[in-house]
């Protein structure tokens, strides 16, 4: 029986026969020569169904797996992380690049954020996201770890979900706006994650541990004001 090919980025279909592949595209943001070369790719190889997935992607649905190495090879691109125990894409909102009510740079601070975690291999899924505004259009507070701009700065979430049993983040830390600090607790959060020893989402670790103890576990002295 086929299965999924996690290393060639492909989801079994429903058919059981073909798959579906989404090239990475951080933030959601690309250029109109991808989407031709996208276009182009999927005329040259039948692909006749492509869709904006929620997580800021464009799918190619119906792949014939003796195709999967050519196509990716014509789209040069990589795959986004769709499947696996590993960081998937970024959700990232426009921001102050982009949105009237952005109140920081989201845009800025979430391609930082894909650029080192994206597709990187963990215990279990990990989902981010990043809002410029309480509006949360990036669906922060689902988030395995989420960041939403404030007038002041930036707040972290952890251990949000969406699936079967829906969980909303806890509020980690306030920030102030200087990107560096918010990827600095970022990369301790996910370094104590890699090390826990646990496999289970983090919203399960956070309500194992307890929250004011994974607040410790993760942040130490900084834990506390």
């Amino acid at each position: 029986m086929k299965k999924d090919i996690l290393e060639k980025g492909a989801i079994l279909q429903r058919d059981r026969e073909t798959y579906a592949i989404a090239p990475h595209i951080p933030g959601g943001i690309t250029d109109t020569a991808t989407l031709r070369k996208l276009c182009d790719v999927a005329d040259k190889y039948g692909v006749k169904e492509l869709k904006l997935t929620s997580a800021q992607r464009i799918a190619l649905f119906g792949v014939k797996e003796e195709d999967l190495d050519a196509i990716w090879s014509d789209l040069d691109q990589q795959p986004g992380a769709a499947i696996g125990l590993c960081v998937r894409s970024v959700k990232i909102c426009p921001g102050t690049t982009w949105c009237k009510r952005g109140v920081q740079d989201s845009v800025s601070l979430g391609l930082k954020i894909d650029a080192i975690y994206h597709a990187m291999e963990l215990p279990n899924k990990m989902k981010m996201g990043i809002s410029g505004c309480m509006l949360n259009c990036a669906e922060t507070m689902l988030k395995d770890v989420g960041v939403v701009g404030t007038p002041k700065g930036w707040r972290i979430y952890v251990g949000g979900n969406a699936g079967a049993r829906p969980r909303i983040g806890d509020l980690l830390v306030e920030l102030g706006p200087d990107e560096d600090k918010v990827l600095a607790v970022i990369a301790d959060l996910v370094e104590w994650y890699r090390s826990s020893g646990s496999e289970q989402r983090l919203g399960r670790v956070v309500e194992q541990m307890g929250f004011d103890a994974f607040k410790i576990a993760v942040l130490g002295a900084k834990a506390t004001p």
